[in-house]
């Protein structure tokens, strides 16, 4: 009887989902997830998204057999901050997590929050993670902590390490963390191989799962500073180094999808891919494109927060066709749960289901009222319904025009001042031209709108401080004290100062 409550469970879930149609068959299992999730790659780093100068033939393929998402946008535009809004289906700022969180860090995400991974287990499925987590590298914040059977990877970003020439010895080395424990301090070659060995993983991982749900969360260290590709990959395109590594992650997103066909899973398995924000711009050649788009990381310009998005599910997802309605990283949380037929999660949360926008369902619409665009310390710096996007008075940094570094090291970043700013992105993806003035009424109702996300989440721009958000997870005195001691065993040296 167990054993037909489990089937009945399953099928119900799926017609819940509108997946089941009258044919189906008794054994048909939840479907298996996959999210590929890079590191600043800038929204024209993929062959269909513009590239120039290297190829991403896997990624292409993927787009012709799936659906391309023109205005698929992150959470925020910088690391930590986006890795939260996309594994907890929230506003980061919403859950108390702001910026890149550093080593050592005394907060991380929250054990009362729900993640991806935990939706997932609801309904039995074996879920990994390999590559970077960055919510936190204490062992409480820690991704086996938080719904992951197994996890290899490091724990935030390739810069915060004593090698990298911004960095000098500031940060501490760098660890490399396998099933929640450190294992080993990595060097240039554990670098070089990062790709190789989370794409391993990661096949080796669909392949000891192919007789059961999985979901698989793969965000990749690359092609954030500093830059590392193996050598088989190194020097094989014109752009550089920066091309070399989106090369490699090209391949990868190859194996990944050759293992899901060799192990016949192909019709049972949705593959996502995107970015967590855009290109890095102050480093230049070590940097991505964001093609027309203005800005880039580290702002809620289109260039900073709208990223390429490519999704395959034969038979779910039409292939060859191209989706320009706004969607977000936070919906994911939801429309899987709905998908799967998983309790989503029971504090309040702030994607939304867009499934039917997703399968490129007849009509189907974006149901949010908008979307709201925080960055740094909870500033609310732009909201956007539609076509239309608002930008309120903030300041953000730029290169004013100016190009960006070489080998390795960036160009310094002036500082550059947003009005009340008003963009048409249907006619003006590059936002170059302000309609705030023409458009009084547009104004007028987004102001408003911005209002309601004061009232919930807060703006320190404003000093406002919002109803609904949550503490992040934070250490204790003794457990920071237990964290700084693994890190800095001689004690933490002084922040080098530049000139």
């Amino acid at each position: 009887m167990r054993k037909i409550a489990i089937v009945l469970s399953a099928t119900a879930a799926f017609a819940a989902a509108g997946l089941v149609g009258p044919r189906a068959a008794a054994g048909d299992r939840l479907p298996n997830v996959v999210i590929v999730f890079t590191d600043d790659q800038g929204y024209a780093d993929v062959g269909v998204f513009g590239a120039e100068g290297f190829e991403t033939p896997n990624l292409d393929r993927m787009a012709a057999e799936g659906r391309k998402f023109t205005r698929w946008y992150a959470g925020q535009p910088v690391c930590s901050a986006s890795r939260t809004a996309l594994l907890t289906g929230c506003y980061s700022n919403r859950v108390g997590i702001h910026g890149a969180l550093g080593p050592g860090s005394r907060v991380g995400i929250g054990d009362g929050e729900t993640l991806l991974p935990e939706i997932f287990k609801q309904k039995g499925y074996a879920t990994a993670i390999f590559g970077k987590w960055h919510l936190g590298d204490h062992e409480k914040f820690l991704p086996t902590r938080h719904g992951f059977d197994t996890y290899f990877g490091f724990p935030y970003s390739n810069d915060m390490w004593p090698q990298h020439p911004e960095v000098g010895d500031r940060f501490p080395p760098l660890p490399l963390f396998e099933n929640g424990r450190r294992v080993r301090i990595a060097d240039e070659h554990d670098q070089a191989m990062m790709t190789t060995r989370i794409t391993t993983h990661a096949v080796d991982f669909i392949t000891e799962n192919r007789d059961r749900p999985f979901f698989l969360y793969v965000p990749h260290h690359q092609p954030h500073v500093p830059l590392f590709v193996s050598e088989r990959f190194r020097g094989k395109t014109r752009r550089g180094l920066y091309g070399d590594v989106i090369s490699e992650i090209d391949w990868s997103v190859g194996e990944i999808l050759n293992a899901i066909k060799t192990n016949g899973l192909d019709d049972n398995t949705l593959v996502i891919f995107t970015s967590d924000n855009g290109p890095w711009l102050s480093y230049g050649e070590h940097a991505g494109s964001a093609g027309p788009l203005r800005e880039g990381k580290g702002t809620v310009w289109e260039g900073g927060v709208r990223e390429a998005c490519i999704m395959r599910w034969p038979g779910k997802i039409p292939a060859g066709t191209e989706c320009d309605t706004p969607a977000m990283n936070i919906d994911l949380l939801p429309t899987l749960a709905k998908l799967i037929g998983a309790e989503p999660p029971k504090h309040p949360i702030d994607g939304l289901d867009i499934w039917p926008v997703l399968a490129g369902e007849p009509g189907a619409k974006n149901p949010h009222e908008g979307y709201w665009y925080y960055y740094k310390q909870n500033e609310l710096q732009a909201v956007s319904q539609g076509t239309w996007k608002l930008y309120l008075p903030h300041e953000y940094r730029t290169l004013e025009g100016r190009p960006g570094g070489k080998d390795g090291i960036p160009a310094k970043y002036g500082s550059a001042e947003a009005a009340t700013e008003l963009y048409d992105l249907s006619t003006d993806v590059g936002e170059k031209d302000n309609v705030a003035a023409a458009h009084p009424d547009v104004v007028e109702k987004l102001l408003a709108f911005a209002e309601k996300a004061r009232a919930e989440l807060g703006d320190n721009l404003t000093k406002r401080k919002g109803a609904g958000i949550r503490e992040p997870g934070r250490l204790t005195d003794a457990e920071a004290a237990e964290l700084e001691a693994i890190h800095w065993p001689n004690g933490r040296p002084e922040k080098k100062k530049k000139n």
